[in-house]
């Protein structure tokens, strides 16, 4: 059972993540959290800030942080208060002393900015996983907090560690096992392992939730659960229209493409555990557990209009190369594609014509240099400002008529790359950023508002014939 940062926010939040775990304490479980919701941002700052050279403002940054962990101790912990109490304060320490060393020296290499960091953001996980098991514990569910880092041993990528898995699955079911055997409940950090040395590492943003697969992996859980603020994966971004819906069931490949293009209640390398070991993953609202949940299993049925969901991100660059050149010759795309990986640029959508290369990009941190690069394969041209979107559903590439929909219903909205075939699921296409919310909107009345309001009228019209005969 993984607990988000909304999960763990506050005092109330703590006590019900604390209530879902207990009334499920017959399944065994185990739990990952999150840090408090805006905590890891705060210790993100604070770690530029040192950078800087200013290490007791980046301290004094976190000090109201440190007040919301106290809070919850006050409001919730008796027995345990001081023993929690006693971990935050050193925490504070820990931090500090790591800022006021990175302060004190402007040449640390990539490398070793990127070690500090991890040292100083794991801590937010750490604080979280006590304070949930402190609180389990004085309500007479036996619990353990358990060093993340004991478990999930990683290579030394700082900031974006890869598991190492056959060592991880081995540490994972020493360190929990004989806990979920004696019915005690582990409660470990998410996001954070070590190297092979003991040095502390994080698996990138949203690594919460592969955190949770991993583990459910090593253990072979019966199931893993995300519990985060919403009912599941919705048809689209709630915030963009009022009328989204939980998808009640979606197979892994489906849940995975939309979590990649956008929708953010997955992480997507989340899944890649549970689909080697075939594990399902339910999304639950811990908020409201009435509210519906989404399960993600191995393969699910095409749904009748067969779109499931419509998944969108912002802030995307496409680059595209022309160069006629590519006519008839070999060896073009592997150069093509030799100067993002020089550059460790992850590429997302790509299409080819005879003569050019389309391709989109989220970091755009080193594309000046990728740009001069590419000029000697042929003419750049870069476009900013664009958003992907993504419609996935079983069957999409098979069934007649579904792309003449799709466009037709965004015909006067200028798309300026489209993917479909790679993916038997998945139609991505590119339009500019401002016109993104509006093509989202569109294409969720056509593709659910109108189906759910020509389905309520056959249902009217049904009751009208039964009264009629009656």
């Amino acid at each position: 059972m993984k607990f988000g940062g909304t999960s763990v926010e506050s005092a109330p939040a703590i006590q019900n993540a604390a209530r879902i775990v207990a009334e499920r304490q017959a399944l065994r479980p185990v739990v990952v959290v999150s840090a408090m919701a805006g905590f890891t941002d705060a210790l993100l700052g604070s770690v530029e800030q040192a950078l800087s050279g200013d290490a007791s403002g980046a301290a004094s940054t976190l000090e109201k942080d440190f007040h919301r962990h106290f809070r919850v101790i006050d409001a919730l912990l008796s027995n345990e208060a001081s023993r929690i109490r006693l971990l935050v304060e050193q925490s504070r320490d820990e931090i500090a002393e790591l800022l006021k060393a990175m302060a004190a020296r402007a040449d640390h290499h990539r490398q070793q900015r990127k070690s500090f960091a991890d040292a100083v953001v794991s801590h937010g996980e750490r604080l979280s996983a006590a304070m949930l098991a402190a609180v389990l514990l004085e309500n007479k569910v036996s619990s353990a907090d358990v060093d993340s880092r004991l478990c999930i041993i990683t290579d030394n990528e700082f900031g974006s560690a890869a598991p190492l898995f056959e060592e991880t699955f081995r540490r994972t079911q020493s360190q929990l096992q004989p806990l979920v055997e004696s019915s005690c409940i582990p409660v470990l950090g998410g996001f954070i392992g070590s190297t092979v040395t003991g040095e502390t590492t994080t698996l990138g943003r949203g690594g919460s939730d592969y955190t949770a697969a991993i583990i459910g992996a090593a253990l072979s859980s019966e199931e893993i659960q995300i519990w985060t603020d919403v009912p599941g994966v919705l048809t689209a971004d709630p915030r963009v229209t009022a009328k989204a819906r939980t998808v009640p069931k979606l197979s892994f490949e489906e849940a995975a493409e939309l979590a990649y293009f956008g929708a953010k209640v997955l992480h997507p390398k989340t899944l890649q555990p549970a689909i080697e070991r075939n594990i399902p993953v339910r999304i639950c609202n811990s908020r409201a557990q009435e509210s519906g949940s989404t399960l993600v299993v191995a393969e699910t049925e095409k749904s009748p209009q067969t779109v499931k969901a419509i998944a969108h991100k912002t802030g995307v660059t496409t680059v595209q190369i022309t160069s006629a050149r590519m006519l008839g010759a070999f060896g073009f795309l592997r150069a093509l594609f030799e100067v993002f990986d020089r550059h460790r640029t992850a590429v997302d959508v790509v299409t080819t014509s005879e003569v050019s290369v389309s391709l989109s990009l989220d970091d755009i941190s080193a594309l000046p240099s990728i740009v001069e690069e590419l000029k000697p394969l042929g003419t750049v041209n870069v476009e900013e400002k664009r958003a992907i979107l993504c419609i996935v559903g079983e069957g999409l590439r098979t069934t007649p008529g579904i792309a003449a929909r799709i466009f037709s219903t965004i015909s006067d909205i200028n798309v300026s790359l489209i993917s479909q075939g790679a993916s038997r699921i998945n139609l991505t296409f590119a339009v500019e950023e401002d016109r993104a919310r509006e093509a989202v909107i569109r294409l969720h009345r056509e593709f659910f508002e109108n189906v759910e309001q020509e389905e309520e009228e056959l249902k009217d019209v049904g009751i009208g014939t039964a009264v009629q005969s009656v």
